[in-house]
């Protein structure tokens, strides 16, 4: 890594951020023991293993591409939803594909949606969007690029 491509560090209260957040994290990799939800503090929580899209461009050209840890934490929420996800196999991983909105009637009350390989989904009820992305240690390099249908 060099100091042109800093660690990232991002906010997200609106839709257009969720999208920045959400191609940050594509392809993310996250172990269902990394997945948390505190009800008191209305926090959902989760440690992913993501590809460096941001950095993605100039790693074919010269260096390989790499993967980094990222905090994420949604703030404000109020029920956690799963399809198709076992919580009690800890040992397990979800492909991260997408963060989205999800259109509902109640637009101060966002949902959000994680969507995962597998036709797996993970819907957070909120009270109001907001969302910190941090990534965290050294960045590591992968000869595993995601490979996408429009690649």
């Amino acid at each position: 890594m060099s100091e042109s491509d800093p660690l990232l560090k991002l906010i997200a209260v609106s839709d257009d951020d969720l999208a920045v957040v959400s191609g940050a994290l594509q392809d993310a990799i996250i172990p269902i023991g990394d997945i948390s939800y505190e009800p008191v503090t209305k926090q959902f929580v989760f440690v992913a293993n993501r590809f460096r899209w941001e950095t993605a461009d100039q790693a074919r050209k010269a260096e390989p591409a790499e993967r980094v840890n990222a905090g994420v934490t949604f703030s404000n929420v109020t029920a956690v939803r799963r399809r198709g996800i076992d919580f009690g196999d800890r040992a397990a991983f979800l492909n991260l594909l997408a963060i989205t909105q999800v259109a509902e009637s109640d637009a101060d009350a966002p949902t959000i949606e994680l969507t995962f390989s597998g036709n797996t989904a993970i819907r957070l009820e909120t009270t109001g969007l907001l969302c910190h992305l941090e990534d965290f240690g050294e960045p590591w390099p992968t000869q595993w690029r995601p490979q996408h249908a429009d690649d």
